[in-house]
């Protein structure tokens, strides 16, 4: 079972990471779905995503927890039936799960030069300090949006905007953690990200 990477933030909180090598039917025979997941997965037209979806039912289980466990809300955030917090995520051949007795997300993404595409979609008083010629510029963006998505995912509130409502306070090349803002109507929130890159990935967290 390639259980990728664990890591604990503080005492309250487990990061778990796979590395998806398995081949769907291995993937399958590992875990036990209830009808809605097993409908869910043999709809997907992606082998990568069914994949995905496998491989966080694995981490489910290196948790002790199982797919019947799990259960989604109208806003697609996840909960877990003790009540535990818990976020996930899934990019390419990665996994990840986040769980806590604090409000939490997380992101896996993989770093792609496609992402200078679209980011002005999610940047925005990060350009402040951002630089295009910066050698890393592609890691940066990458972190930076890893750690909007697992704002967006903490807060789970529709409306949110990335660029205008997620502030990433500036990190240098060799730091692993950073302070994240949500300044959202009359609401403001400040977040401790961590964040790491392995194999081509970046994945970040955020903790209430």
């Amino acid at each position: 079972m390639p259980l990728y990477k664990t890591i604990n933030p503080n005492s309250k909180t487990t990061v778990k990471i796979w590395k998806i090598d398995e081949s769907y039917d291995d993937l399958m025979q590992s875990v036990y779905l209830k009808p809605k997941s097993l409908e869910r997965v043999l709809g997907m037209k992606s082998e990568l995503h069914q994949r995905g979806f496998l491989s966080v039912r694995c981490l489910l289980a290196e948790f002790g927890y199982q797919d019947s466990d799990l259960s989604y809300d109208e806003n697609g955030k996840p909960h877990l039936k003790d009540g535990k917090q818990i976020s996930i995520t899934h990019s390419f051949h990665f996994s990840a799960i986040i769980i806590s007795d604090l409000i939490v997300g997380i992101d896996v993404e993989k770093q792609r030069d496609k992402i200078t595409i679209i980011a002005h979609k999610f940047i925005g008083y990060e350009n402040d300090y951002l630089g295009e010629n910066d050698e890393n510029y592609i890691e940066k963006l990458t972190a930076i949006w890893c750690i909007k998505e697992s704002l967006y995912k903490l807060f789970a509130t529709p409306g949110l905007s990335f660029q205008k409502h997620c502030l990433v306070i500036p990190f240098s090349d060799n730091d692993d953690k950073t302070i994240a803002w949500i300044d959202y109507k009359t609401e403001k929130h400040r977040y401790n990200i961590q964040f790491l890159e392995f194999e081509g990935f970046t994945c970040a967290y955020a903790i209430a």
